[in-house]
């Protein structure tokens, strides 16, 4: 055998292994997602539908997903992308929320020059 040929089969050899090990990693992220499906659970669907998990029938492999309060729709149980993890208020930092506020916002038909040298107590061109 040729030097390219051999180079050729390694290739081969390396994109066969990453396939395989590609194919692992999602089976093994599937059956996270799937484990943490649980009635009660805050879940978005591959369609960007975000709901409520009320009911899940494991025989038929659906899901009863409630996207609002008594419209409850039933979906196949492999479109649901992921478990939505609720987000706290207190997480937020309030030096951001401040440092917003602190902005001026300069009146109508003021340049945002003028709102910087208004500041510095320092003359305009038209006072005298």
């Amino acid at each position: 055998m040729d030097n390219l040929t051999l180079v050729m089969l390694a290739v081969l050899a390396v994109l066969v292994f990453f396939m395989f090990r590609n194919g692992r990693k999602r089976k093994k992220d599937q059956e996270a997602l799937q484990a943490t499906m649980v009635p009660g659970a805050a879940v978005m669907t591959n369609f960007g539908m975000y709901g409520t998990i009320m009911a899940i029938d494991e025989e038929a492999n659906k899901v009863e997903l409630q996207i609002a309060p008594g419209v409850i729709v039933g979906i196949h149980r492999q479109t649901i992308a992921r478990v939505v993890e609720p987000v706290v208020a207190d997480d937020i930092d309030d030096s951001t929320v401040d440092s917003f506020d602190s902005l001026t916002k300069p009146e109508f038909g003021q340049r945002v020059a003028d709102v910087d040298t208004d500041s510095t107590d320092q003359p305009k061109k038209g006072d005298a």
